[in-house]
């Protein structure tokens, strides 16, 4: 617990900058968190690319999950697009991990398979 004078001693509005980012407090301009955390996604991969189906929150609409592809996120945007066509749906990209609308795992891993990716077929 901070003491009162650690609550009191800092800095509590300021214009000078701007727009500041929550994380590391640095102005907007000047913050690289998302270049971190983009740094660190792509760190903790492990080459393998996993498909699986998901239907759990999405009010029993099956859609199809591709995660871990080691792409930086506007290559990914990309690959999604490509990926979306090809099944011919919807689908969108959230937190590197592309979802396709509907059950296309096949359509997916053959499509991946011919990118040169190593390809697995998560869950049931």
């Amino acid at each position: 617990m901070a003491s009162l004078r650690d609550q009191l001693g800092g800095l509590v509005y300021s214009t000078e900058h701007g727009k500041t980012c929550p994380t590391c407090r640095e102005p907007l301009d000047a913050c690289h968190c998302d270049d971190l955390s983009e740094q660190q996604r792509l760190a903790a991969l492990d080459g393998v690319v996993r498909i699986r189906r998901e239907t759990s929150g999405r009010k029993g609409k099956g859609v199809t999950t591709v995660s871990g592809i080691p792409l930086p996120s506007e290559e990914l945007k990309s690959l999604a697009k490509t990926l979306k066509k090809r099944c011919g749906t919807g689908g969108a990209v959230k937190e590197g991990i592309i979802e396709i609308q509907g059950d296309h795992r096949d359509t997916l891993r053959q499509e991946l398979s011919n990118l040169g990716y190593q390809v697995k077929l998560a869950g049931g």
